[in-house]
């Protein structure tokens, strides 16, 4: 009998990046970051277009649910889109993050990197949005351009995932 799982090699490193910056999508990078970590896998996360928003000092505090064309959240669109909508959502979620003592963006950017998450921004999305390096998270590991992230991608176990 031959069993599959034989045949896969173990995953060695996470690669996400990360191109959206709705709270439910800065999460999930975040909790999958810092799994990987717990598991003794390496990971990173490369910040890229609108994912900048969650390392940009100004922004991170103000990261919203998307409401509109989510079907998860299980309202018409028309609804979500109301104003208010947005902003009850985004309360609700973060009332229940706070139930299960998840972290803050900044806070949770902070024991990433403690624990050795390498966290990099897109130099294309920074030249396109003109943000210095300044602007983004203190502890952020470097800008990157997408030629640069996939050469940290070489080696078996390596796994890029797209949020």
């Amino acid at each position: 009998m031959n069993n599959h799982s034989d045949n896969k090699a173990p995953v060695k490193k996470m690669l996400l990046i990360l191109s959206k910056a709705t709270l439910e999508n800065v999460y999930a990078a975040f909790v999958l970051a810092n799994g990987a970590r717990m598991e003794g896998i390496e990971s990173e996360i490369f910040f890229t277009f609108f994912g900048l928003e969650a390392i940009n000092k100004k922004r991170m505090k103000n990261l919203h649910v998307a409401t509109v064309g989510n079907p998860a959240m299980h309202i018409p669109t028309m609804v979500g889109g109301l104003p208010g909508m947005e902003a009850l959502a985004t309360t609700m979620m973060k009332k229940e993050m706070d139930k299960l003592d998840i972290p803050e963006i900044e806070e949770f950017l902070y024991i990433l990197s403690a624990s050795g998450v390498k966290l990099w921004a897109c130099k294309l999305a920074m030249d396109m949005f003109h943000l210095e390096k300044e602007e983004l998270f203190d502890e952020l590991d470097g800008v990157l351009t997408v030629g640069d992230f996939y050469g940290r991608a070489e080696g078996d176990g390596t796994h890029l995932l797209f949020i």
